[in-house]
């Protein structure tokens, strides 16, 4: 099974300006860790839940046609929903935006249900200088396409970061498909 999926042009570039208008005219909160627990070493971005913005409701029916095209394509997962909205994360070089490693399955009965992970680049790649999200399913790191637009897919389990932000800010549209846990 491959570990990173990703979907060229999942979002165009008017779907990419319309979400970060939308979202740059909402208060971003801090972002935290699972357990609302915040811990700025681990993780420095700023977040908009896009099931908080009026005029977002395309989104998430984006987010399905392309999850379930990955998952039929790709991982043949059991999913039941999207128990999580949706999350707009902004990366800005003024405090070295970043996400250390982490898997996304976490404690709780929420997040144990976790199963497949979507990021959907929302910048053009000349905007900023890091922010690399990188994926490692073993002893090899996989570094997803910084294409402005891509959805890039992988299970909710294996380990991935974003890498600091040095210049510009990095913007990325986060989704998890929940269904029943991994044993």
């Amino acid at each position: 099974m491959l570990s990173l999926h990703s979907i060229p042009g999942a979002f165009s570039d008017a779907d990419c300006d319309r979400v970060l208008e939308i979202v740059r005219a909402e208060k971003a909160r801090d972002a935290r860790l699972v357990g609302q627990n915040k811990d700025h070493n681990i993780r420095r971005a700023d977040l908009v839940w896009i099931d908080e913005v009026e005029g977002a409701e395309w989104v998430m029916d984006r987010i399905i046609s392309t999850v379930a095209e990955a998952n039929r394509e790709v991982y043949d997962f059991a999913l039941s929903d999207f128990a999580e909205s949706a999350q707009v994360a902004r990366y800005g070089a003024e405090r070295e935006g970043h996400f250390d490693w982490h898997s996304d399955i976490g404690e709780g009965p929420i997040a144990g249900r976790r199963k497949l992970t979507m990021v959907v680049q929302l910048s053009p790649p000349d905007s900023y200088t890091g922010g690399q999200l990188e994926v490692m399913p073993s002893n090899t790191i996989f570094a997803a396409p910084k294409t402005r637009g891509t959805a890039t897919l992988f299970p909710s389990y294996l380990l991935h970061r974003v890498t600091p932000v040095t210049q510009g800010e990095r913007f990325s549209l986060t989704i998890w498909a929940h269904g029943p846990q991994f044993r």
